[in-house]
């Protein structure tokens, strides 16, 4: 039926470029071919009379083929408006499913954070308490110098009180030779 439709439109194209065309003097070959014409439709009663019914006829199955393209186009309207109506619904289905998804995607990303946050948090701690480590590794090296040092002078103080103590035992030993020596 498609197929008939560009046909109909050539031939209303067709009428109105005759109907829209000045008019003009007829050549004397067009003035026969319309003499041929007229002649034909008002030759016989019989004759023009199936002429007539003819055109009617043809008009007549125009006009059907018109209501029929008319009720075709009225039943794809409405299947349309149905396909419309189930696409708009599939529509209102998907922009669900996808809000759904994306408050499963939010909710997930809040959860990441939190991790994320947490983890940066340990990791500062861990700094923290690195940089603290390391100034109390410091600290440590500081006070093993000075436990060595105080080791070292601990020495030189246990060997003084040795000598001190010998020179004590000797002096006290020069006066008993003395005092013998005197009395």
């Amino acid at each position: 039926m498609s197929s008939l439709y560009p046909r109909t439109k050539d031939l209303s194209r067709a009428r109105k470029s005759l109907s829209d065309s000045p008019p003009s003097s007829p050549s004397p070959t067009a003035k026969s071919f319309r003499h041929d014409r007229v002649s034909r439709l008002d030759s016989g009663s019989g004759s023009g009379d199936s002429t007539t019914d003819r055109l009617l006829g043809r008009t007549s199955a125009y006009t059907r083929r018109e209501n029929r393209l008319a009720s075709l186009n009225k039943v794809d309207d409405e299947a349309g408006s149905r396909d419309y109506k189930r696409m708009y619904e599939d529509a209102l289905a998907e922009n669900e499913k996808l809000k759904s998804r994306l408050e499963d995607s939010k909710q997930e990303l809040a959860k990441i954070r939190t991790q994320l946050e947490k983890v940066t948090q340990k990791q500062d701690r861990i700094s923290e308490r690195s940089s603290v480590l390391e100034t109390e590794k410091r600290e440590k090296r500081v006070l093993e110098k000075k436990v060595s040092e105080m080791e070292e002078e601990l020495k030189v103080l246990t060997e003084l009180k040795s000598d001190n103590q010998r020179l004590k035992d000797e002096n006290g030993a020069l006066i008993r030779v003395i005092s013998k020596l005197s009395k």
